[in-house]
């Protein structure tokens, strides 16, 4: 599926990083009519069941599905979407772990389409990698890394691990938290550790989720449930368990069955027993953000330009709102792709934004990783005080789809 590509080569718009943010962003510019290069050192994993694979799910908000669709993606995706019309929070910070609290979050208070839509990661690849080969103007190189950077003021150029060389009008950093080319830069991060981990993986359920995404707190961290389509005929969902890093780990060595028990505890059996559908990960949870999201015919996104714990579907939809207002600015005024008057716009519209949502998030984080039974009261009380005020749910409703 790559394609072959000159020893140098000049395009509109350089992607460096082929995960599920570069390759979004290589199918909507290349859908708007750039000519584009993505690169990435690894070739995606396309399969459910093989080793490396991407068990993660990824759940699109409102927003996200118009840039899907305007990059001719949605159309291949739709079919294989569990909707997420209800988000559910469920405190069981009491002295044992059940339900003391639910609330509801419904997304019919606000719209008439569900908040988003899940889909694995793993799944996404593949059908983005398809997409990418429909369109000629995009040159997919994977295997192949950037490993220099060199900017003038009309264009970039970036060397490749293949020896070759690209020069580019706009370098678009998708490359990750630990981001080659923000490095060569020289734009710093700063960087919070919790000491925790999360757990990824797929269970099934006897229980349906009838659409419902569902997040357990209690304490180490949130618990939480999202609806996949059914799997081996029973009702499944994607899992993500943080917890503070011993006991993650402690959780990922454990045996199947003793997980399997540790998992329906925690989920508060409110779907009956957990069994696991697929193998587990786990990664260190970290908050990042960058000291500016662009460089001299750079511009920073995704995790190169902010990293935020998994809580409420935040990570890759912030990710996919850098390229919305990327893609407006490069179309709106086509003659000053990459130049410092549109790298400049693009800071300022996301940078505040940007910083808003890692601190909002951090702040949920450290409410959901609490133990002292005073402090789980508290959290308690404050989500029912927030869920209480009619306009205060909203409003939270629409801040978390990034509505301003």
């Amino acid at each position: 599926m790559t394609k072959t590509a000159p020893i140098s080569a000049d395009v509109d718009v350089l992607i460096s990083g082929g995960g599920i943010a570069g390759l979004t962003a290589a199918a909507a510019f290349g859908a708007a009519g750039f000519s584009v290069q993505c690169v990435d050192p690894t070739a995606p994993i396309t399969e459910r069941n093989v080793a490396g694979s991407d068990l993660r799910t990824t759940a699109f908000l409102q927003p996200a599905q118009a840039l899907l669709d305007q990059a001719g993606l949605w159309e291949r995706l739709a079919p294989h979407a569990a909707p997420l019309q209800v988000m559910r929070i469920v405190d069981a910070g009491g002295d044992v772990p059940e339900p003391r609290i639910v609330k509801d979050f419904n997304s019919s208070d606000i719209s008439d389409l569900p908040f988003g839509w899940n889909l694995p990661n793993w799944l996404l690849r593949r059908e983005m990698l398809a997409r990418l080969a429909e369109l000629s103007n995009v040159d997919l190189r994977l295997g192949c890394a950037t490993t220099t950077l060199f900017t003038r003021t009309n264009e970039a150029r970036v060397g490749l691990s293949d020896g070759s060389q690209t020069h580019a009008r706009l370098v678009i950093a998708a490359d990750g938290r630990n981001s080659a080319m923000r490095q060569a830069a020289g734009i710093k991060v700063h960087t919070t550790r919790y000491g925790q981990k999360a757990l990824a993986l797929a269970v099934t359920h006897p229980i349906p989720h009838v659409n419902v995404s569902t997040e357990i707190h209690r304490s180490g961290g949130p618990f939480t449930l999202v609806p996949l389509p059914d799997y081996d005929g029973m009702p499944s969902s994607a899992l993500v368990w943080m917890e503070r890093s011993a006991r993650a780990q402690e959780l990922f060595e454990m045996d199947e069955t003793a997980f399997e028990a540790e998992m329906t505890d925690r989920s508060c059996a409110l779907f009956g027993p957990l069994k696991l559908a697929s193998r587990r990960t786990i990664w260190p949870i970290i908050s990042q953000s960058a000291e500016r999201l662009y460089g001299e015919r750079l511009a920073l996104v995704a995790e190169a330009a902010h990293v935020v714990p998994p809580i409420g579907a935040q990570g890759l939809n912030m990710s996919l709102g850098d390229m919305r207002i990327l893609l407006d600015l490069a179309v709106a005024t086509p003659n000053q792709l990459g130049n410092a008057t549109m790298l400049e716009a693009y800071h300022r519209r996301r940078f505040a934004e940007v910083k808003l949502r890692v601190q909002g998030i951090d702040m949920l984080n450290r409410a959901s990783m609490v133990e002292a039974r005073g402090l789980r009261d508290a959290r308690a009380m404050g989500l029912n005080a927030l869920y209480s005020l009619g306009p205060v749910r909203k409003t939270l409703m629409q801040m978390g789809l990034g509505a301003r």
